[in-house]
């Protein structure tokens, strides 16, 4: 595909896509109605509106937007017997996107993964298939219009048992797959997959209060990370305060108030004789756990060093955050954190492609191979090399 034929396939799926823009939601109030289950997250994540309609359009118009990521020169080596050596960016392939919930990943996801030169396979769950098959007709009308293939961008109708067998012996060459969902999905996609699988979405993010913290700070962090979006994979599931923390019972008091008048669920082993009410928990099995729900733990850390041992022994490497106006104490916790994005004195809702910079993402992920972190346009790429030679051989 060239990059006019790339764009012109996003520009066209744009007008088609505010075209949809009644039947989609219409389509998707049937699946919400008829969803059951009580997943709090799974329901956010499973919604349409105008608003997530034009969150559709905006990834579209970003990745439009962005330079072609195939064929750009990574780094080039003139070799002593005259050869030249190449590196550059390169498709993967063909990518399987798997999915829970989200129609916006049949725009958002496969847009990255399109305009990178891939093939695109994408796996929906049931309770989205309606909106999902709409959004996938949109993609095979806007590939026609640009004379190419539909099957660039193809829908796998497949049940958990059909699902399980393609992942063990696909039927195509795959290449990749990227599972978006919950530890459930992941571990079913990690357990049959027989490629290679980037992990994402997991979040069970952890924030710091240091002694040294600006307290209402802390508190307006704390409630934004938590509440703005309680099913996204960047949003706060513990929070960890010094021991040393002035006048540490009224501020825990004041935390735990204003998270009760926010129907957050406080889960605590925190008591003093100042008012604060234990709220504990059974197994510290919990820790490890990503709520995606109105739900927050709040323990102490003695020292920083407790603190970053905690969170890189309990978290899901996804992103934690300090605060504190000690500049050398918030070094070395973002030094010394094992995650794939760490913050000073900010919301962890960051984690973001858009946040970051890089317009719509495929997904954040928490492998350390091949990236780390937001996945976009220049992250799903791989590299190939590029000799030009004139008959050398080696000795």
């Amino acid at each position: 595909m060239t990059i006019a034929q790339k764009n012109g396939v996003l520009q066209a799926m744009l007008t088609l896509v505010e075209d949809l823009r009644q039947d989609l939601i219409a389509c998707n109030q049937k699946e919400l109605a008829a969803f059951a289950g009580g997943d709090t997250a799974m329901y956010d994540r499973l919604k349409v509106d105008d608003a997530k309609v034009d969150e559709m359009k905006q990834s579209l118009q970003d990745v439009w937007d962005k330079p072609d990521p195939i064929g750009q020169l990574i780094s080039s080596y003139d070799h002593p017997n005259g050869m030249m050596v190449q590196n550059k960016t390169a498709p993967f392939g063909t990518i399987l996107i798997i999915y829970e919930s989200r129609p916006d990943v049949t725009i958002e996801a496969a847009a990255i993964a399109f305009k990178s030169g891939n093939k695109i396979l994408l796996k929906g769950g049931k309770e989205s298939k309606a909106s999902n098959l709409l959004l996938v007709a949109c993609w095979h009308e806007a590939l026609r219009a640009n004379d190419l293939s539909t099957d660039w961008v193809q829908y796998l109708d497949f049940d958990r048992t059909e699902t399980q067998a393609f992942l063990r012996a696909p039927t195509c060459r795959l290449d990749l797959i990227v599972p978006r969902g919950g530890e459930g999905l992941i571990r079913f996609v990690k357990e049959h997959a027989s490629c290679p699988v980037l992990v994402s979405g997991r979040g069970n993010n952890f924030l710091y209060v240091h002694q040294d913290a600006d307290w209402q700070m802390a508190v307006r962090i704390i409630l934004n990370a938590k509440l703005s979006k309680i099913s996204a994979c960047n949003s706060l599931d513990k929070v960890l305060i010094d021991e040393a923390m002035p006048d540490f019972a009224d501020r825990v008091v004041s935390l735990f108030q204003e998270l009760d008048k926010n129907n957050v669920e406080v889960i605590s082993n925190i008591e003093s004789s100042s008012g604060v009410e234990a709220r504990p928990w059974l197994s510290d099995d919990i820790l490890h756990e990503e709520f995606l729900d109105h739900k927050i733990l709040v323990k102490t850390a003695a020292t920083i060093q407790d603190a970053v041992m905690t969170i890189n022994e309990y978290s899901g490497g996804h992103s934690a955050t300090i605060v504190t106006e000690n500049n050398e104490v918030a070094a070395r916790f973002m030094d010394a954190v094992d995650s794939a994005a760490v913050y000073r004195n900010a919301s962890t809702r960051f984690t973001d492609g858009g946040q970051m910079g890089m317009g719509a993402e495929l997904a954040i992920s928490t492998d350390k191979l091949h990236h780390r972190g937001p996945l976009g346009l220049e992250q799903l790429v791989t590299n190939k090399w590029y000799v030009y030679g004139d008959g050398q051989i080696r000795d």
